[in-house]
């Protein structure tokens, strides 16, 4: 049985077919990667799997169980969990709060959630932080704490939202690190990023979306130098500076 089953799923708004008949699926413990231009509809594979949209059609089985119907905090319940690309923690709360709130997920003992939620911190780098009000930390800070809440949550998948979108490279190698580290003790990661030397390095398997259908999909060395894919989104620049 696999991990996350999506089958033949759709969904239209409006005039807009933002996904058309995709189908994928994964594995136990896998690093998958989702890319494609902006608009190409990923955010909204994400919002379908997490619960946020209904598919027009289709059918998402998570664990072999089917999603349809199920509100966000039902999915989550089961173990899939998403980041989001905007960052929005509640500011005035402190670090430790926030990520208490996705611990709570898990259990209804504020004492309990309070000790994962410092465990997860000690996890990511954020434990110092953990009194200060999430509106003062650094971007880099905000998307460590995204990742924070999404893990108190046990995830058994993760879906990852452009979690490196803005930083450094110094930041986002430290993300790909973190990213490694949950990955190594068991937790599947769906990954939606731009930073294309990350998610080709993190990912086992890349799918690639242009206009809400699937383009390319195979190991990142192949996606790579994939014709289609090179005209619609890494261009030429790309593998020039991949090569080199």
């Amino acid at each position: 049985m696999s991990l996350l089953e999506v089958r033949a799923v759709a969904k239209r708004f409006g005039g807009l077919q933002a996904v058309s008949d995709l189908t994928f699926g994964m594995a136990d413990g896998e690093v998958l990667g989702l890319i494609g231009p902006n608009g190409a509809g990923k955010t909204t594979v994400f919002n379908l799997l997490s619960g946020f949209l209904a598919a027009d059609a289709g059918e998402i089985l998570f664990r072999g169980r089917s999603l349809r119907g199920l509100r966000p905090h039902q999915i989550c319940h089961l173990g899939l969990t998403r980041t989001f690309q905007i960052v929005r923690p509640f500011p005035h709360l402190s670090v430790l709060e926030n990520v208490k709130v996705g611990a709570l997920a898990r259990t209804a003992s504020a004492r309990d959630a309070a000790a994962r939620a410092r465990r997860v911190l000690e996890e990511i780098g954020l434990l110092a932080k953990a009194e200060v009000p999430a509106g003062e930390l650094t971007l880099a800070e905000r998307k460590r704490l995204e990742l924070a809440r999404a893990l108190a949550t046990e995830p058994v998948l993760l879906l990852l939202d452009e979690v490196m979108a803005g930083l450094t490279a110094a930041e986002t190698e430290r993300i790909v690190e973190l990213v490694r580290a949950i990955n190594r003790r068991g937790v599947a990661v769906l990954l939606i990023e731009h930073v294309m030397r990350a998610v080709m390095s993190l990912s086992e398997r890349i799918i690639v979306l242009n206009y809400g259908e699937r383009i390319a999909e195979g190991p990142p060395a192949v996606i790579a130098n994939d014709p289609r894919v090179i005209e619609a989104y890494l261009g030429e620049e790309y593998v020039g500076a991949a090569q080199g």
